[in-house]
């Protein structure tokens, strides 16, 4: 199957029901704080990771990120970007524009963004722990890019999934896509009925017992 038809599925899903699928299948992926920076759409993508860290030198470097952008060639990338330093800026609105121009899908970040409202005027989704006004330059500098990262505690890899809506950011390791979003589909169209079931007047308490929701890991179908 392509990574095209996977992307397609997995926006089809939310960011609850990849974490319980995550749980079904003993996989690590769902994150907390990781939420809208403004009120920006639902983005699923595959991750192109980055990792920055404090400056030390005196040295003058290219801004951070950007080296990044430049080199995708795809329209079907999310940035990942870990190691903020408290306080400090992550992302900003040239970057956001100079991403959108490279048809990045949008970023997550395990930091802070400057600039906001320049990323809302476009348009760009972006993910992160908080807004911050204090300028990146000359405090953190890009370490290294298309490498394991470490992001809310989970490692992130290169061309991992990645799916984050207004409850936050989930990653799907790319070696286990495609079961995670057969069992995902499968939790979402039993809990659809659920729902159903529920407001046509059954029990709640039958509706949301244990055994209904090990029924959907079983593949049990009723």
């Amino acid at each position: 199957m392509t990574a095209a038809t996977l992307l397609d599925r997995l926006a089809t899903l939310d960011t609850n029901t990849v974490s319980d699928t995550l749980d079904f299948l003993n996989l690590p992926g769902a994150t907390f704080g990781l939420r809208p920076l403004w009120n920006c759409p639902k983005i699923v993508g595959r991750a192109s990771t980055i990792q920055l860290g404090p400056k030390t030198g005196s040295q003058p470097t290219v801004h951070l990120i950007s080296p990044v952008i430049a080199e995708i060639q795809s329209d079907d990338r999310i940035l990942v970007i870990a190691g903020d330093v408290d306080g400090i800026s992550c992302w900003g609105d040239i970057l956001a524009n100079a991403a959108q121009y490279k048809q990045i899908r949008g970023s997550v970040i395990d930091g802070l963004s400057r600039d906001i409202d320049g990323s809302e005027s476009i348009g760009y989704p972006l993910f992160g722990r908080g807004v911050t006004m204090i300028s990146a330059r000359n405090r953190v500098v890009q370490l290294s890019s298309g490498q394991a990262i470490s992001v809310a505690g989970v490692t992130v890899h290169e061309d991992d999934y990645v799916i984050a809506d207004n409850c936050g950011t989930v990653f799907v390791p790319a070696a286990h896509i495609e079961e995670v979003i057969a069992l995902g589909e499968r939790i979402a169209h039993r809990q659809d009925g659920m729902v159903q079931a529920v407001r046509a007047g059954r029990s709640v308490a039958d509706v949301m017992h244990d055994k209904e929701f090990n029924a959907i890991k079983e593949g049990n179908k009723q």
